[in-house]
């Protein structure tokens, strides 16, 4: 694999079967993890609309706080890319170390601050009665426990990035079957374990992450071409470290913002009744299927444009984006046709209350205007960090976000009372308005600049 991304002749043959080896086990490793997901909201539907409202409130901060520590993964896994790129493998192993010490302190720090202070974030987002009850205890243990993800995070990102893709997957598809496996005997209290109903959803989470770090760390050590040594986890370079920060913080920012608004949108539905809330719930599990695919051609575009750029090569990145976004929209579009056409049976599958059906299938009608918006969004906003250009994202965002999707919400849902359908709209009108502008950045290759290590000259006279 490693071998194919350095070696990759100049046609476009060559290059897209080494984005679709790097694709097809990113994209099955991405649809394993939602089925965690998933299977958390059809066990808990069995206890109650309120338990999956619950527990979907608690994952808001989950998702954050995940997104908060991908900060160092993210950062690190660029960084490490381009060095590949470069030949520099010694600096690629010391960067790699550098991300797992980082992650775990910051998950440490999350930790801490989940199990202090949980159910005062979510009072503060308008939760009563059974449904706080439930987010609370949730957030308590799972949250506890998220400093495992830190570390999960950092490795899959190095694993994947050294172009080991495939065995990500397979520790995501074992991760998902000690889940499942542990969530039925957890929350319905089989093989003489006490019925733990949501809390037994939260202990299988944090049991599967923790044997998923452990096997991620087995791995670590099997894959990486210059083995870590113990002193690269202690004696830190301030170089090295700045630059994971310099990738890290902006594109983590960036993503923080993104769910903080998503917060904010779910604080508006809170406002329109528990029917609303589920749907939502039901609705964007439904709508990961869609994106997905997108998700996973970015991040294995995102590898090859860190090596690429590592390499010298920006000519061939420049290509290789635009190219990856044209099959990540084709596919994306077969997907919002069979929602649309399927909308109402799908959101049968998680509840049996009309009014919820009606309100979800109704939003998943919105899919053909938010979900292309958010295709482009995954491609070209993952290709700018891949280059270095992570600040520019980030800078949109404050104003396609925060400005303008928060502010269309309140007059969709309040001043026009369009329900769910205006925070769909809301938020599709973030999309597209980030997907033109990435666009527009992307051709205009001023992310050429901001590489961030200069190809060994052996390394780029033999790119050339």
């Amino acid at each position: 694999m490693e071998g194919n991304l350095q070696h990759q002749s100049g046609d476009g043959r060559s290059k897209d079967m080494n984005l679709f080896y790097l694709t097809w086990p990113i994209f099955l490793e991405i649809f394993l993890f939602m089925l965690m997901g998933i299977a958390d909201t059809f066990m808990l539907a069995a206890i109650s609309d309120d338990a999956v409202s619950g527990v979907g409130a608690a994952n808001q901060f989950i998702h954050i706080a995940i997104l908060i520590l991908e900060v160092i993964g993210n950062g690190a896994s660029i960084v490490v890319a381009q060095y590949l790129g470069s030949k520099k493998l010694i600096e690629a192993a010391r960067i790699s170390a550098h991300a797992i010490t980082l992650n775990l302190v910051a998950g440490l720090i999350v930790s801490s601050v989940f199990l202090l202070f949980n159910g005062l974030m979510l009072q503060a987002l308008n939760l009563h009665g059974e449904i706080l009850d439930y987010a609370t205890s949730y957030l308590a243990i799972v949250g506890g426990g998220i400093f495992l993800q830190a570390l999960i995070n950092s490795m899959a990102a190095i694993v994947r990035v050294n172009g080991f893709t495939k065995e990500a997957m397979f520790v995501s598809f074992g991760m998902n079957v000690v889940h499942i496996a542990c969530n039925y005997i957890l929350i319905f209290g089989k093989l003489g374990f006490p019925a733990l109903g949501v809390e037994g959803a939260a202990i299988s989470s944090v049991f599967s992450r923790f044997l998923a770090f452990l096997v991620f760390l087995w791995l670590l050590y099997r894959v990486t071409e210059v083995r870590i040594r113990i002193s690269y986890y202690y004696k830190l370079s301030k170089e090295y470290v700045g630059k994971i920060l310099k990738i890290g913080i902006p594109s983590a920012l960036e993503q923080v913002m993104y769910q903080s608004c998503q917060i904010i949108f779910l604080f508006y539905v809170t406002f329109l009744g528990a029917e609303s809330m589920a749907a939502r719930q039901y609705a964007n599990n439904i709508s990961q299927f869609i994106y997905m695919f997108a998700f996973a051609i970015g991040l294995g575009t995102c590898i090859i444009i860190g090596r690429l750029i590592g390499a010298g090569r920006q000519d061939d990145a420049y290509r290789r984006v635009l190219k990856s976004a044209k099959y990540a929209i084709s596919v994306t579009m077969v997907m919002v046709v069979l929602v649309m056409l399927f909308r109402e049976q799908l959101m049968s599958m998680f509840t049996g209350d009309p009014e919820v059906i009606r309100l979800g299938a109704q939003v998943l009608l919105m899919s053909i205007v938010l979900e292309t918006g958010r295709t482009f969004n995954i491609i070209f906003v993952n290709s700018l960090r891949a280059s270095g250009d992570a600040k520019y994202p980030l800078k949109v965002g404050v104003f396609t976000m925060v400005l303008m999707s928060l502010s269309l919400g309140y007059l969709f849902v309040f001043v026009l009372d369009m329900g769910l359908v205006g925070v769909w709209l809301a938020i599709a009108s973030d999309e597209w308005a980030r997907a033109v502008i990435m666009y527009l950045r992307w051709r205009s290759r001023k992310w050429e600049r901001y590489a961030l290590v200069k190809p060994d000259a052996a390394s780029a006279s033999a790119a050339h």
